[in-house]
């Protein structure tokens, strides 16, 4: 079995003077393995990679529970200390336009992360953004690397985003519902090239999401979410042969079925 690259256990968070948001969830990733998690809107998906890449909201915070990442333990570690083990993270939003800052060019974007992260040049870091947006199959990547965000398509601009993520080679993406935003067929592209960098790159992903549909394509395994706590956690396999929670079939039924118009997984 690999080695797990994300492990969370009995982890809770609420908001202060306020409900709880997560209630013991637990689950872990291992090196190169996709998770997904998912579940309805406000079932707390989102807010477990929040916990896990240390962006809560303001009000918010982890009331107990532990997460371990690179062998080190996350909650209440110092914030200096965070950012150095942060570095081995990143984040796939799920808004490519309002992720990306308007004013500034893609280029000076993309290059500021790897210059912060690796350390290298301004020409290195160009260089390295420039094949980057190859290897996510952007055509003409240097005229991309010189516009601004609104000039580019939904897909595009979330193409950069995913290149960005994989830029500095960080052992754990976190991946918050990145095809939303966008329409079908381009949501196709994506996911694939999601799961092609992912695979390629050896990195572990934990993945967001409220379809069904894209736990089938992308998942190994998955965590099933329901106001903030897990009903049922499974191979991806085992969870569409049986599934064993109403909730979990729940979710099975209302996911359309392409070749079925009109009907739904049952």
């Amino acid at each position: 079995m690999s080695e797990a690259a994300l492990t969370i256990k009995n982890l809770s968070a609420g908001i202060a003077r306020g409900p709880m948001l997560l209630h013991g969830v637990s689950l872990s990733v291992a090196a190169g393995e996709v998770h997904g998690l998912v579940g309805m809107s406000g079932a707390g998906k989102s807010m477990v990679g929040r916990c896990v890449l240390g962006i809560l909201p303001a009000k918010v915070a982890i009331t107990g529970g532990s997460i371990r990442f690179a062998g080190q333990e996350l909650v209440g570690m110092a914030e200096r200390q965070r950012r150095r083990i942060g570095a081995g993270m990143a984040l796939i939003p799920q808004d490519p336009l309002s992720a990306l800052n308007p004013s500034r060019r893609i280029v000076s974007q993309m290059t500021d992360v790897m210059r912060l992260r690796l350390g290298i040049s301004p020409t290195e870091a160009a260089a390295r953004a420039l094949a980057l947006l190859h290897e996510v199959h952007i055509r003409d990547p240097q005229s991309v690397l010189r516009r601004y965000p609104h000039e580019l398509s939904g897909g595009m601009r979330q193409r950069v985003l995913i290149a960005t993520a994989f830029a500095c080679e960080p052992k754990l993406i976190v991946a918050d519902e990145p095809t939303t935003a966008l329409d079908v067929t381009v949501q196709k592209q994506i996911l694939r090239l999601i799961r092609d960098l992912q695979r390629s790159h050896g990195t572990a992903l934990l993945f967001v999401t409220h379809d069904l549909g894209v736990v089938a394509k992308i998942c190994n395994s998955v965590t099933v979410l329901n106001a903030g706590r897990i009903v049922e956690q499974a191979p991806v396999a085992e969870i569409f042969g049986q599934p064993r929670h109403p909730y979990t079939r729940a979710l099975f039924a209302a996911t359309p079925r392409y070749d079925q118009p009109g009907g739904a997984v049952g």
